[in-house]
């Protein structure tokens, strides 16, 4: 019996039922390359992550990596936050017509080039006006990192048109090569040249700009080719729509992104960079196990901006196969993790403790992640950009009560915690807003868990 047939059958009504065969059918093959490949390239990129932080961590101890993870959270959040929403709002307003596409392109450029520059120089302001929460790092090497940021801005803002007009493989290779040169940098500065952090940052620095080059680059072909697509010009009312749509998704990716990352400052601040490096390791693993519901919300969202599907009906097939995949993903990570201080050394000790406490809340926050992309992808209510802001304030009370007592433990328990209360909101409020119930986007039918176990097919994420 076919996926299409087993997912009827396993319908409440007839109707409800056509709606989730057609779902399951449109381009289910194209989304599930997509997946593999995406998630195969975001593996490749994880791995490089880890390989430099072994290299970091064997040749400048715990200290050193705790100071280049605070340099490279810092640089993210300076790319996140200035972005204002721009890179998504690129992939929701292409994706529903191709014409914007070389107005779009220009506005980005504009904008990434004169809001990068001034991102830059507030970061610098804000070192060494706040240089508490840097701590011991020397403002050189602050100086060096955020030299980087309008690269960053705009390789982050043309990766996000590449999704939008449907080349995947062109975005998980850009993406994949300037992840690459991480550790390659690390290997060159301080392995071959037996340089410091310093020569590390400053190789990170150059890649940026040249993988910066290649994407500006890629793109202005790419608008050049598609005569349809508006050509070069700046669109002030596009770019207003944009930012209109921009702020509210801006809100819930800079509340998500200090809620994912918040936490190691907190340990940075009350327990040091010793400290800091470990809690780093950990939460790479955890971010590592939403590596797949990642690449899934990422390109979940330009189909569900281009369908417009109000039902939610291919946004619910998704998110019950990702429900059941990332159990038993988190379930393989629980003897995993003991073989971080193996990896590490022995200063990294504890990192097993707090990854198994992050794990619960992973997998919670990894489902509601992509379910949310239902939401996104039509328009974005107000009410989910508060929820992850509702959860950073939580995250953020309990990191404050609890890291002082606890250290980085207490930093783990909140960041669980506050993952717990993303996913309650999200779920409850698809609920009401869908009519779908939590059993249609959590859990997985009788037929497509038999397919999964079966290994004949595999529903949305068949080959």
């Amino acid at each position: 019996m076919s996926n299409e047939t087993t997912v009827a059958h396993a319908a409440a009504t007839d109707e409800p039922a056509r709606l989730e065969k057609q779902a399951a059918g449109v381009s289910r093959h194209s989304f599930s390359a997509q997946v593999a490949w995406t998630l195969a390239a975001r593996v490749l990129m994880a791995a490089n992550s880890v390989l430099t932080g072994i290299v970091v961590a064997r040749w400048l101890g715990a200290e050193g990596m705790g100071t280049l993870a605070v340099l490279s959270v810092t640089v993210a959040y300076a790319v996140q936050i200035g972005s204002l929403g721009l890179a998504s709002a690129n992939t929701y307003f292409i994706a529903q017509d191709g014409r914007r596409l070389g107005p779009a392109a220009t506005n980005a450029l504009v904008f990434g080039l004169c809001g990068g520059t001034a991102l830059a120089v507030l970061t610098l302001v804000f070192a060494s006006s706040v240089s508490q929460v840097f701590g011991d790092v020397p403002p050189r090497l602050v100086a060096v990192a955020a030299l980087s940021i309008p690269f960053q801005l705009l390789t982050l803002l043309g990766l996000n048109i590449f999704l939008a007009v449907g080349r995947v493989a062109r975005f998980n290779l850009l993406d994949t090569l300037a992840q690459t040169l991480l550790p390659v940098n690390a290997v060159v500065a301080l392995i071959i040249l037996g340089a410091g952090l310093r020569a590390l940052i400053t190789l990170n620095t150059a890649a940026s700009v040249a993988v910066c080059v290649v994407v500006v680059w890629l793109v202005a072909r790419h608008v050049r080719r598609e005569g349809e697509a508006g050509g070069w010009r700046v669109d002030t009312a596009l770019f207003a729509s944009m930012m209109r749509y921009g702020v509210k998704i801006h809100a819930q990716t800079v509340a998500s992104l200090l809620l994912f990352r918040v936490d190691l400052l907190v340990v940075k601040y009350f327990r040091g960079a010793a400290e800091a490096g470990v809690y780093a390791v950990a939460s790479q693993v955890a971010l590592m196990l939403m590596l797949l519901p990642g690449v899934i919300a990422t390109l979940l969202f330009p189909r569900i901006a281009a369908a417009q599907d109000e039902r939610a009906t291919f946004a619910c097939l998704v998110t019950r196969h990702t429900a059941f995949i990332m159990l038993l993903i988190c379930l393989a990570a629980v003897p995993a993790v003991f073989a971080l201080p193996l990896l590490y050394g022995r200063q990294f000790a504890d990192a097993t403790a707090q990854a198994l406490i992050l794990l619960p809340g992973v997998f919670l926050v990894s489902v509601a992640g992509v379910l949310s992309q239902h939401f996104s992808g039509t328009g974005l209510p107000v009410a989910l950009p508060l929820f992850w802001v509702a959860a950073l304030v939580l995250n953020t009370a309990l990191n404050f009560a609890l890291v002082p007592v606890l250290g980085a433990r207490g930093a783990a328990l909140s960041s669980c915690v506050s993952y717990a209360l993303v996913c309650a909101l999200v779920a409850l409020y698809f609920r009401a807003r869908t009519g779908n119930s939590l059993r249609a986007a959590f859990v997985l039918r009788g037929p497509e868990l038999r397919a999964l176990l079966s290994v004949k097919r595999l529903g949305i994420f068949s080959r």
